[in-house]
Formats: structure tokens, C-alpha cells, sequence
């Protein structure tokens, strides 16, 4: 019950901060945007050719992809920002004694915030999506396959950055912090693209290091399984899904338990340290 209060509270405080509004606000202009765009692109291709062939679903799915990486960034933005001083600002500003005094254990303290932070980056990702496939199908009446998985992967790669956000701020300064986890999701980008062509060029090197590189980080690896499933099979078949924003490399089922699990260990290591920290 004290987990759901803490759950309850930092939820509405998250959702009163300044910088999670602005991200609301981008991730409506976002849309705005990607519906403005995609409607003359449809209009467009719509006039030369034959709306159900492969040559129509090819770039409208180039654009799916583009709408849902665009959701998945924005996902990681909002991760970040509303944790990344939500264990660290209050250790620094001393607010977090008033918690930690009061008749509660210290692990419902950060299961509670991770639990409201990740309960509105949820909102936030499924809302987005909603809306994107809303938009897609009212222009085409196309609908992408496998929606539903791919946008609780989608969510999964946002707890990813939310728990090691949480996690660094048991020990790091907020500003500190957050550059750590920046640069963790920049290194887990760049090993994705080195999969990505590494794949294409059959060379296992780069592949492997993709790989490692995903398994100290697996963000990315979240987002090219969620590509790997927006993308129509029939494409697949005939070698037309590759896409700068596609997976060439896509990881399996087995790297999606991995990440549950990296969630979940990290959470208990979040746990320990702020346990074991003297504030």
C-alpha cells in the first residue's frame, strides 16, 4: 500500500514538472507533422499506383517506421528527463529524509517512484502510438501488423533508460547522471547501426559487436525487434524491408526475456545501493 502511495505521488508530481509537459507538447507536434507529411506522401503515391501493391506499401511502411522511431525517442527523452534527478535531486535538496523517516522501508521509495515515472512514460508511448496508427489508417485505411507487441516493446525500451535513471541516481549527482545514461544510449545507437550493417556486409565481427553492445545496453535491441514486427512479411519475403530505420540484424525473443530481466536486476541493484547509502 505505501509503494502505491509513493507510486500515486511521484506520478502527479512528474506530471506537473515544466520539461514532461514539454515533451507532450513536442510529441503532439510530432504528429501534427509526421500527419501533415504522410498525407501529401500518400496522396502522391496514390495517383501512380495501385494502393494494395507492394510499390504503395513500400514507402508508406518507410514512413511507419520513421512515426514509431520518432515515438521511441521521444519515449527514451521523457524517461530520462522525469527521473533522471527524481532519486538524486531529492538526496541532494534533502526532501528525501522526510520520506525515508517516516514509518517506510527504503525499497518502497524507489519501487514506488519507478512505478509512477514508468506508469506515465506507458501513458505517454501507447497514446502516441494510438494515435499514429489512427493516422495511418485514416489516410490509408492500412493498418501495420503486430501493433500491439511492438508498442510494449517500445515501452520496454523507455523502462530500460527509466530504471538506469533511477539506478545512477542512488549514487550520482542528477546532472552527472544523466550524461552517463545519454552516453549509454548513444554507445547502445551507434552498436546498432555497426549490427545493422555489419548484417548487411555478412560480417560477424560487427555483428558480435552489436551484440555485446547490447547486452550492457539493450535499448536498441528493443526498438529493432519492434521494426522487425511493424514490418509487413511480405515486404520481408522480398528483400524490401531493409530501411535506415528497419532491422537487417533483428534480435530474437530470447533478447526480450534478457531485457525483462536487466530490468528487473537493475531495479534490485537500485534497491541495495540506496539502501546501504548514508543520507
Amino acid at each position: 500500500m505505501s509503494t502505491l502511495k509513493i507510486a500515486g505521488i511521484t506520478f502527479m508530481e512528474a506530471r506537473w514538472r515544466k520539461i514532461a509537459w514539454a515533451v507532450v507538447v513536442l510529441g503532439f507536434a510530432f504528429l501534427v507533422v509526421f500527419g501533415v507529411g504522410f498525407y501529401f506522401m500518400w496522396r502522391e503515391i496514390s495517383r501512380f499506383n495501385d494502393v494494395a501493391s507492394v510499390r504503395a506499401l513500400e514507402p508508406v511502411n518507410f514512413f511507419i517506421l520513421i512515426g514509431f522511431y520518432g515515438i521511441a525517442f521521444l519515449a527514451v527523452a521523457l524517461a530520462l528527463l522525469i527521473s533522471v534527478d527524481t532519486v538524486a535531486g531529492e538526496i541532494a535538496s534533502g526532501t528525501i529524509q522526510t520520506l525515508v523517516t517516516k514509518p517506510l522501508r527504503r525499497w518502497e521509495v524507489i519501487v514506488g517512484k519507478w512505478l509512477g515515472l514508468g506508469l506515465m512514460l506507458s501513458a505517454f508511448t501507447v497514446v502516441m502510438s494510438a494515435a499514429l496508427i489512427v493516422i495511418v489508417y485514416g489516410i490509408t485505411r492500412y493498418l501495420p501488423p503486430n501493433p500491439a507487441p511492438a508498442i510494449a516493446l517500445i515501452v520496454l525500451e523507455g523502462l530500460v533508460v527509466l530504471t538506469l535513471s533511477i539506478l545512477g541516481g542512488t549514487r550520482l549527482p542528477a546532472l552527472a547522471n544523466g550524461v552517463v545514461i545519454f552516453m549509454l544510449y548513444g554507445l547502445a545507437f551507434i552498436a546498432g547501426w555497426i549490427e545493422q550493417i555489419g548484417a548487411m556486409l555478412r560480417n560477424e565481427a560487427a555483428i558480435n559487436t552489436g551484440i555485446v553492445v547490447s547486452l550492457i545496453m539493450p535499448s536498441e535491441a528493443m526498438w529493432k525487434r519492434a521494426a522487425y514486427l511493424l514490418q509487413p512479411p511480405m515486404l520481408r519475403e522480398l528483400g524490401l524491408d531493409f530501411t535506415a530505420f528497419g532491422a537487417a540484424s533483428t534480435p530474437s525473443p530470447i533478447m526480450v526475456g534478457y531485457t525483462v530481466v536487466y530490468i528487473v536486476a537493475l531495479l534490485l541493484l537500485a534497491i541495495h545501493l540506496f539502501n546501504t547509502r548514508d543520507l
